[in-house]
């Protein structure tokens, strides 16, 4: 099998390769929008299927790995930041809340498909404007749905609860995408 992991995700990346498989990066072009229709929880396997749409016609041999990961809060999708600011406002928004995250993966060869979503609640104690500041500074989360990465400082700083996977909040559900591709032939 030539496994591929469709991702921009350094986290992905490493978190697939920890769990001990040989697997090749590959880019897709699409955009990332959604019908308004579509709830909360069903967003990010929406747009995990959309990607594995977007990737060209797979060979006998090959499975294609895309994934995704939506944070909402109050149900309201808080994406990536746009800029310095937009991430500021993320999380003055999160801080002294629990939010939910999302995040789904589709597998898919030739004859397989299969789409899972995992979910994970997050709370933040509450976060000062100078904290904030420090974070974006010195993190530059623009690449992370909510402005933040779990495993970053903020999480390790301001993260009082969670339930769920930690992995799936850092957005690669490892158990369920280890529980797929271990019978994935």
């Amino acid at each position: 099998m030539n496994l591929l992991l469709a991702s921009n995700s350094p986290r992905r990346k490493e978190l697939l390769q920890n769990l001990g498989f040989n697997f090749e990066v590959v880019s897709i072009e699409c955009d990332e929008i959604y019908p308004e229709n579509l709830q909360v929880e069903e967003i990010a396997e929406y747009l995990s299927v959309l990607k594995a749409d977007a990737f060209r016609t797979l060979e006998k041999n090959e499975v294609l790995i895309t994934a995704d990961t939506i944070v909402a809060l109050e149900n309201q999708i808080l994406g990536k930041p746009k800029n310095e600011s937009d991430a500021k406002e993320m999380l003055q928004k999160l801080s002294g809340k629990t939010h939910q995250v999302y995040t789904a993966f589709t597998i898919r060869s030739v004859e397989k498909n299969i789409s899972k979503t995992d979910f994970a609640k997050v709370t933040f104690d509450a976060i000062s404007e100078a904290e904030i500041d420090f974070y974006i500074k010195n993190y530059k989360p623009f690449d992370k749905a909510g402005s933040y990465g779990i495993q970053e400082w903020l999480g390790m700083a301001k993260i009082t609860e969670m339930q769920g996977s930690y992995y799936t909040i850092m957005g690669f559900p490892t158990h369920l995408v280890y529980s797929v591709l271990k019978d994935f032939q």
